[in-house]
């Protein structure tokens, strides 16, 4: 309900009163949606001053540096539950118990198989093929196996669809990767965890089989939970788009993984080990700070400030604590991984980052931590999308389980030509 009005005046005419609605935390929100019966739209490129939903799973206060999803701080949700538990946080809006989330963990985990058939997907893909690409394509194909669950106006065959993309992707994630680099696939096993089974199926070889230590197997559950989701970003809000046109499960979370892929959204951390390979070594540590404070000097640190939070990221703070650990656990003698610790040194102490707020953010520790662990760069955005799809999956559920959605049309500002004579082929 409207708890106050906006008016709306165009050279001192008035074109109408527009509802102010509040929500229960954040930015209230002018609804025009009946501006256009007066013969005007918005124009706000890229979305930066719309709500394009309603929405009850992610808040974010980019100013004081708060994530909440279901109303629990990140903080909390980071040190205090594993992923599974996140996603059915996410996915149904409480905390569970300890028989249901017992529950949830078993279905989960009793459906990490992907059908024989899918794995020949794979063999289609050259061998170079980045892993993003496969991750997109067998995604998508995902459809054409699970026929009985593709009704998305029936509630149980939506949450059938959650369950099997969330137990699938870290299989699928895996398999793109031992593909890239000619090993056999390996199957997941039960008895481990969710991260501990994601980090099994990447690293263990028929010859050998992979230890999974604890330390890094929490690090991994860290990642998983601090990407699984933030609110309506672009991948999140393409999922959603194509959800109003009544896709299949399949084919939003395909559109999710393609839009995620961009280097200005998923890609983040892989440019953060970009940059530290570009700066090389200690010695070139300063040199690369003081371009980095020259505005003249295209030269921008990766992995510092972030769009979203103006003052930390509160991803970031928990992060930094399992990149340490993880570090230490590990024991490895990197030069790029000494040229990350100085940059947080810098940016911590500095007072020119700490003026600007431009302190590390949650892509800068987890890039180091999967560069520690052994995770090539081609693989960090597809471990996000495999940490995102709960995200993804949560909201488009919730965007078909509210009455009377309408398929996604943007507007625009035309500046084309209009009304041109044809003149036809013969004559011109």
């Amino acid at each position: 309900m409207a708890d106050s009005k906006a008016s709306l005046s165009i050279d001192g005419k008035e074109i109408g009163e527009f509802p102010v609605l509040k929500g229960t935390a954040g930015t209230d929100v002018i609804d025009i949606r009946t501006l256009g019966s007066h013969g005007y739209f918005t124009y706000d490129p890229g979305f930066l001053a719309t709500g394009s939903c309603e929405s009850s799973i992610t808040f974010i206060d980019g100013g004081k540096g708060v994530l909440q999803h279901r109303g629990y701080p990140i903080d909390s949700l980071a040190k205090q539950a594993d992923y599974l538990e996140v996603c059915y946080i996410l996915l149904n809006g409480d905390a569970p118990t300890q028989s249901e989330y017992e529950q949830f963990k078993s279905i989960i985990t009793t459906h990490t198989m992907v059908h024989e058939k899918l794995v020949h997907f794979f063999h289609g893909f050259l061998p170079d093929a980045h892993p993003m690409a496969m991750l997109c394509g067998v995604v998508g194909a995902m459809s054409s196996f699970y026929h009985s669950d593709l009704d998305i106006t029936d509630a149980a065959q939506r949450k059938r669809s959650a369950h099997r993309l969330i137990a699938k992707m870290p299989t699928i994630a895996a398999m793109a990767y031992k593909y890239s680099v000619g090993q056999p696939f390996v199957y997941p096993r039960n008895e481990l965890s969710y991260a501990e089974n994601f980090l099994h199926m990447m690293f263990s070889v028929p010859a050998e089989e992979y230890v999974v230590s604890p330390i890094v197997a929490n690090a991994m559950d860290r990642i998983f939970t601090l990407h699984a989701d933030h609110e309506q970003n672009a991948s999140t809000s393409t999922v959603r788009l194509a959800g109003s046109s009544g896709a299949n499960p399949y084919a939003c979370i395909a559109a999710g993984v393609a839009s995620l892929w961009g280097p200005a959204h998923g890609g983040a951390n892989e440019a953060c080990l970009t940059m530290l390979e570009e700066i090389g070594s200690l010695e070139h540590v300063d040199e690369f700070v003081a371009k980095a404070k020259d505005k003249n000097d295209p030269f921008r640190l990766m992995g510092f400030g972030h769009r979203v939070y103006k003052n930390f990221d509160p991803r970031a703070t928990v992060m930094r604590e399992t990149c340490h650990e993880v570090l230490n656990e590990l024991g490895i003698s990197d030069p790029l991984l000494d040229v990350a610790m100085a940059l947080e040194k810098v940016a911590l102490e500095d007072p020119y980052f700490i003026e600007k707020k431009l302190y590390p953010n949650v892509d800068f520790y987890s890039g180091i931590i999967l560069k520690a662990i052994g995770i090539p760069t081609s693989m960090f955005t597809v471990i996000f999308a495999m940490s995102r799809t709960v995200g993804w999956i949560a909201h488009w559920d919730e965007m078909l389980s509210q009455p009377g959605q309408k398929i996604g049309r943007p507007r625009q500002k035309y500046t084309g030509e209009i009304n041109r004579e044809f003149v036809p082929l013969n004559k011109r």
